[in-house]
């Protein structure tokens, strides 16, 4: 079967219009239909029919046009993997991140990825989310490598710790902890909390730390990001308990740093068990397993 004629075909299901789609692949309207033509013969079954001037697909071709384009988009990946192989030093990597790794780790480690000489033609194309939504993507083959929370055991997903993030208190500055440094969890227990809601990766980790402290949380509102979570403190609608992120600095609350021994926080770097990594997503993952803890403790 001619990849020239399913990609003739997919068009022409998509625009059910000749001409348009012989603009549009810059052919001729004879050589669609020849390859229309082509293809039925092929099959034994006519793909389109006409009505005045329009083209409607068949039944025959409306089930062609799912596994044509499923086919033909997994034919175009091992025809790039095979690519990727041959020079390793090319490649898209389709990352996904968490919006806390938005702010120092996921730039920083494309950048000074991207500045080694043999990873220059190196393309990433990025994806940000929660855990949830991000994790999807990577099911899906969507992203190639994630940096997120480990929401829970999956057994299609390899994850492996990438660094620890240290978690804080934060009040709004003329609450009366805003005189403090540091802060045990249990005087907190009347407070407040701004809260991420179910969908955020770090929401497990909360729970679970506080109710180790015997707290259960009195939530005023709950937010799916960190800048969502500031902005409410800062208002003074409560408190929170949230990684440690530089963003802090620019809102109108104090951090404080938590006295208790807690359960350690780790960031993960997520990929699929069944995917084989192409060489620059692999030059990349074994990059962030070596630089990541040393760009956020530096």
């Amino acid at each position: 079967m001619n990849l020239r004629h399913l990609e003739y075909f997919i068009a022409l299901a998509e625009s059910e219009h000749m001409r348009l789609t012989a603009e549009q692949l810059n052919t001729s309207q004879p050589n669609i239909s020849h390859a229309i033509s082509m293809l039925e013969e092929e099959l034994g079954a006519k793909l389109f029919e006409k009505k005045g001037r329009n083209i409607y697909l068949t039944r025959y071709g409306k089930l062609f046009y799912q596994h044509a384009v499923s086919g033909l988009q997994q034919l175009y990946t091992g025809k790039r993997l095979i690519q990727e192989m041959v020079d390793p030093q090319t490649g898209h990597i389709q990352l996904g991140f968490i919006y806390t790794m938005g702010s120092i780790l996921a730039p920083q480690l494309t950048k000074d990825f991207l500045s080694i000489e043999e990873n220059h033609k190196i393309q990433f194309n990025f994806s940000q989310g929660n855990s949830l939504d991000i994790l999807e993507l990577l099911k899906i083959d969507e992203i190639d490598i994630a940096i997120c929370s480990k929401v829970a055991e999956d057994p299609s997903i390899q994850f492996n710790r990438l660094v620890q993030q240290e978690i804080v208190v934060v009040v709004p500055n003329k609450h009366p902890l805003a005189d403090k440094d540091e802060v045990s969890l249990k005087v907190l227990t009347q407070e407040a909390f701004i809260y991420y809601n179910k969908q955020s990766g770090i929401r497990p980790y909360i729970d679970e730390v506080l109710a180790a402290q015997q707290i259960k949380p009195k939530i005023v509102f709950e937010a799916e990001e960190d800048h969502s979570i500031l902005g409410f403190v800062g208002c003074d609608y409560g408190i929170a308990i949230m990684p440690d992120i530089p963003s802090i600095s620019a809102y109108p609350v104090k951090k404080l740093q938590i006295s208790d021994t807690l359960l350690p926080r780790y960031i993960y770097l997520a990929t699929k068990k069944d995917r084989k990594m192409t060489p620059a997503v692999q030059r990349f993952y074994d990059y962030c397993q070596q630089s990541a803890q040393y760009l956020i403790e530096n």
